[in-house]
């Protein structure tokens, strides 16, 4: 009996001649390398159909092409490399390739005080495009920090001191009193309202870039707020928080331009859009500000 040839549906002509933006696949699990660490990813793998008279592309090669990820630690180089392999399994077919890997980032961090530590998780975004032979990779990066309202914070100052007005308006002042004041419930009469906020970063890389920093700018954009979120903490750690959000107050407005400045800073960024989320706990909405920048030709 002769064994029959398998039909390859994708090689015949389709019915409807048109050239299509991107087709592959999204979703798929994958284990990939980011700094030595083996984390689980989410792939999005996909080119352009630039035949419109093909039916369709051969999207086996794109899930056997992403192999690679798994061996090797994630850079840029390695990620064109996948790409180029994307296309020329695709000769003919495809000019344009596509690769989106979702990824939750690990990072190991110490309390502000105790020798406690724990980790964090960061969700991250790479994406790589090969269009017209250029090359391009772009990181989507969310930072999560405490925010507390200047607004809030001088209302409260306020309250505090009509409070000891109140307490102490016809009285000699002894500093043990005013000591003992301070630490009671009735002296702390007022807080300042604060919120667990999230700092959406959008970067593109400069092309010339031979790592993906994550972690750098993850350390960066944490610097520039003061006020990230902690993982394993002692009261003295929650203590330094407290001073670390008191000596930090911000509206989205603040926060915005101070990742502005320190994503302007970074050698490996080409351009950003940032937006800042402050889920606030006074209203039942929240307050945002975005802000874009691109490095200027030289």
């Amino acid at each position: 009996m002769n064994a029959l040839t398998l039909p390859d549906i994708a090689a015949q002509a389709s019915r409807q001649a048109l050239p299509l933006d991107w087709v592959g696949m999204c979703g798929i699990a994958l284990p990939i390398l980011i700094d030595g660490q083996r984390l689980s990813a989410k792939v999005d793998a996909g080119v352009s159909l630039d035949d419109g008279e093909a039916r369709g592309i051969h999207m086996s090669r794109l899930y056997l092409a992403l192999e690679r990820l798994e061996q090797e630690d994630l850079r840029p180089a390695l990620l064109r490399q996948v790409l180029q392999h994307f296309l020329d399994s695709h000769e003919g077919l495809s000019g344009n390739a596509y690769l989106r890997i979702h990824v939750d980032l690990l990072l190991k961090r110490h309390a502000l005080v105790s020798p406690l530590a724990g980790w964090k998780t960061y969700p991250v975004s790479i994406e790589a495009r090969l269009e017209n032979q250029m090359f391009h990779v772009e990181l989507k990066i969310d930072v999560t920090y405490s925010s507390t309202c200047p607004c809030s914070a001088a209302l409260a100052r306020q309250l505090i001191q009509q409070q000891f007005v109140d307490d102490f308006g016809n009285t000699s002042l002894q500093h043990a009193d005013v000591l003992a004041w301070l630490g009671s419930v009735k002296g702390i009469v007022a807080t300042p309202h604060s919120q667990r906020s999230s700092a959406q970063l959008h970067i593109h890389l400069n092309n010339q870039q031979p790592i993906l920093p994550l972690a750098e700018l993850i350390d960066n954009a944490e610097a520039a707020l003061g006020t990230a979120v902690q993982t394993a903490v002692k009261r003295a750690d929650e203590q330094a928080f407290a001073l670390a959000n008191g000596q930090n107050l911000m509206f989205c407005e603040d926060a915005a331009r101070r990742l502005n400045l320190a994503l302007q800073r970074s050698a490996a960024v080409n351009a950003f859009h940032l937006k800042v989320v402050h889920a606030e706990s006074l209203h039942a909405h929240d307050a945002v500000a975005e802000s874009r920048w691109t490095r200027a030709s030289t």
